[in-house]
Order: structure tokens, then C-alpha cells, then sequence
């Protein structure tokens, strides 16, 4: 409801485009250094809580948004948003926390389809609101009660989180089995007593377990799971290239209006929701392996990619959007689940959050490659998406994950 009238809000407060662009990077540099952050977090004090207290604080700065009448109050409103709005990636946490790894993806893709319903609905109903006197105000506090609304239900929902504690020596991660967090009977000079182990317990703050898990994270991260998240960032920036220019692109290539871009658009997004339901199916179709799945989508993205960079009609544009839509769906639920294989159940909000930061710096690195891209031809940024995500395609058919899923029932048996 809110993003897409940010700009015109900032605009409208007397921000000159420079500040409107510092401030608008504000959320996503934010976003960049708390997504994993948040995620260990979670993965210490429990699913519930750490999702309740980014709920209430994501409506915290909507209110202060719906309040902001000058520059510092807008830029202090997007502050709790950027750090504590990740509540997307807590419940796929939560989601992989409670379903068998088998049913993961097929799960997560419906969870996709929910939230893209929401990417649908959200602009309508803001577009709608703010045509009324002080519009963008009342959408931020509709936003705000959205949210409060999804509080109440986080607290009142009955909930099951035993599959994250379930194990006394902590998680699993990698090939050698290392141990992170909540193994406190690892620790040295530590009593084999139940009530020793109590008492290291109470004492052990949840910020001093986030800080050593992220430590322990951190060697797993860049000795096995790096071409994981390397072929996420190819991926991600090689999409975001193709959306970069589109409405641009569209108007200098074939006169196309803004206004009927926006329709192809939204055309775009309800596919992309509806492709989560195609989860099933294909999975049944590749007996499970996700790796599979994720190499021939991309290699389906990649094709499509340099299909509309090539493309001298709008029927051409509209059939390379429609395959883009489902090829880019499925790769997310795939990279999602390859990532929460490799982790385990117990560092899955820790797994998640470094692939939202991930995330995140794509979108960093992106706009600059399309101006980059864009000032030498208007195909110019799809076709280096194109490229990128062959790449991608390149190092996952030399690179097979570590986290096969013999291997990932062998850990979860021990």
C-alpha cells in the first residue's frame, strides 16, 4: 500500500531529488546489515517472540510515517521499518521449522503466492486511498492497524516450536558437523551437572549467543555455502536488470505508455503469485531435487532474458514476461530451500537473513549497472542480466550442492 507512493511523498515534503535518493537508499542499507542479524536472532529466542517484536515495530514506523509532515520525521519513520521489517523472512523460517524437508518447497511456494497476492492488492488499495484528502497519511495508519492486525493474530494463534529446540547439541551445519549457538555443552569448562547447565543457561544473554553463532556463521558461509549465495546474487541482479528499465525500455522500443506497462506489469506479478501453486507438480517432476529445478529455471530465466533484449514485437515482450513470471518464482523457492539445506532446521532464520542481505546488496549494485547498461542501448541491461545469469547457470553445473538430500537426512537422523 505504501512503497509505491514513498517517492511522491518525499517529493511533496520538499525533498530535492538527491535527498529523496539518500533517503530512499536509507532502507535498503539498513535492510542490508539487520536481515541476518534478525535472523540468528530468531533462531535464538524463538520464532514467536522475535516475529511478534518486528511486527509491533514495523507498525511503530508506519505511525511515525502517517505522522511525518517534514524530512527528518519521514526519515526517522523508515529507521524501525528497515531494521525490524522481516517478517517475510521469520515466517519461512518458521514455515521450514514445521514442515517435513521434503513438502519445504511446495510449502514455501504457496507462502510466495500469498505474499505476491499482497504485492497485488497493496498498490490498488493505496492508489485508491491517496485520492482522498490527506491520502498518504490515512494509508500509513491503515497500514499500521494491517500490522497491529497481524500482532494480535501472531499472539493469539496457538503455536508449536518444539522442532527448535528439539536437540541438545545445537545446529547442524556442513560437512563437519559444526556445532552453533545453543551447545553449551561444548563450552569449555563447562559442568556436566542439569543444574550447571541451568545456570550457564540464565546467564547466557540472547545477544551474546546471536553474536557467537553469527561468528560460527560466518566460517560456513564463506567455506561451503558461498557458491550458493554467489549464484542468489547473480540471479537476483540479473531480475532486477530486466525490471530496471522496463517502463523505459518499453516506451523507446515500441511507444508502449507508462499506463499500459503498468497493466503488463500487474499482469507479471498475479502469474508470478499463481506459479507457487506449480511447486507441486514439478517437484513431483524432478523427484524432489531442488538443484535441479533451480539450474534449468534459471537456465529458462537466462533464455528469456536475452528472448525479450531480442524481441521486435510487444507479442514477444508479453510471451518472455509470462515464462519470466514462473521461471523467477520456482528460482526463488528453490535457492530458498538449497539454502535452508545446507543450514539445517536449527539456523534457518540465521540461513535466511544472510540471503535477504544478499539480496539486498543486489539491489545496491543493480541500478548502477543499469545506468551503466541503459547508456549504451535500451536492451542494454536485460542483456547483461542475460549474462549474468549464465554465470549462474555455469557455476551451478560445476558446483553441486553440498546438502544432497541423503546427505540432509543423514544429519537430521544424527
Amino acid at each position: 500500500m505504501v512503497v509505491p507512493l514513498l517517492n511522491l511523498h518525499v517529493k511533496s515534503l520538499g525533498a530535492s531529488p538527491i535527498v529523496a535518493g539518500i533517503v530512499g537508499s536509507s532502507y535498503g542499507i539498513l535492510q542490508l546489515f539487520s536481515s541476518t542479524f534478525v535472523g540468528c536472532w530468531s533462531d535464538v529466542v524463538g520464532r514467536q517472540s522475535s516475529l511478534l517484536l518486528c511486527i509491533l515495530l514495523s507498525s511503530l514506523g508506519y505511525l511515525l510515517l502517517g505522522a511525518s509532515t517534514n524530512i527528518f520525521l519521514f526519515a526517522l519513520a523508515r529507521v524501525p521499518v528497515g531494521i525490524f521489517k522481516h517478517t517475510l523472512s521469520i515466517s519461512r523460517a518458521l514455515l521450514s521449522d514445521l514442515v517435513e524437508e521434503k513438502q519445504r518447497p511446495l510449502v514455501l511456494g504457496h507462502f510466495n503466492t500469498a505474499s505476491g497476492i499482497g504485492f497485488i492488492l497493496g498498490p490498488v488499495v493505496g492508489g485508491y486511498l491517496t485520492e482522498l484528502d490527506g491520502g498518504f497519511y490515512l494509508t500509513a495508519f491503515v497500514c499500521c492497524s494491517v500490522f497491529l492486525l497481524n500482532a494480535g493474530l501472531v499472539w493469539l494463534f496457538p503455536w508449536s516450536e518444539t522442532k527448535l529446540h528439539n536437540t541438545e547439541n545445537g545446529w547442524r551445519l556442513g560437512k563437519k558437523h559444526t556445532l552453533l549457538g545453543k551447545s553449551h555443552c561444548a563450552l569449555p569448562g563447562a559442568s556436566a551437572t542439569p543444574e550447571a547447565k541451568k545456570r550457564k543457561e540464565t546467564l547466557q544473554k540472547p545477544w551474546v549467543e546471536v553474536v557467537s553463532a553469527l561468528q560460527d556463521m560466518k566460517s560456513l558461509i564463506f567455506s561451503e555455502m558461498w557458491d550458493i549465495f554467489l549464484v542468489r546474487l547473480l540471479m537476483a541482479i540479473a531480475v532486477m536488470l530486466y525490471y530496471s528499465n522496463f517502463v523505459l525500455a518499453l516506451e523507446e522500443r515500441f511507444g508502449v505508455r507508462p499506463r499500459t506497462t503498468g497493466y503488463l506489469i500487474s499482469y507479471s506479478s498475479a502469474l508470478g503469485a499463481l506459479a507457487g501453486f506449480t511447486m507441486g507438480p514439478i517437484l513431483r517432476l524432478y523427484k524432489h531435487d531442488s538443484h535441479m529445478v533451480l539450474l534449468h529455471s534459471s537456465v529458462l530465466t537466462c533464455t528469456l532474458l536475452l528472448l525479450y533484449s531480442m524481441a521486435h514485437n510487444m507479442a514477444m515482450v508479453v510471451f518472455s514476461s509470462t515464462l519470466l513470471s514462473f521461471s523467477t518464482t520456482v528460482g526463488r523457492t528453490c535457492i530458498t530451500d538449497l539454502q535452508l539445506s545446507m543450514g539445517g532446521p536449527q539456523a534457518s532464520g540465521t540461513v535466511i537473513g544472510v540471503g535477504q542481505s544478499v539480496t539486498a546488496v543486489g539491489r545496491i549494485i543493480a541500478p548502477l549497472l543499469s545506468g551503466v547498461a541503459q547508456a549504451v542501448s535500451p536492451c542494454g541491461p536485460p542483456s547483461l542480466g542475460a549474462a549474468l545469469a549464465l554465470v549462474a547457470i555455469f557455476m551451478m553445473s560445476l558446483n553441486k550442492p553440498h546438502s544432497s538430500r541423503d546427505r540432509s537426512g543423514n544429519l537430521k537422523n544424527e
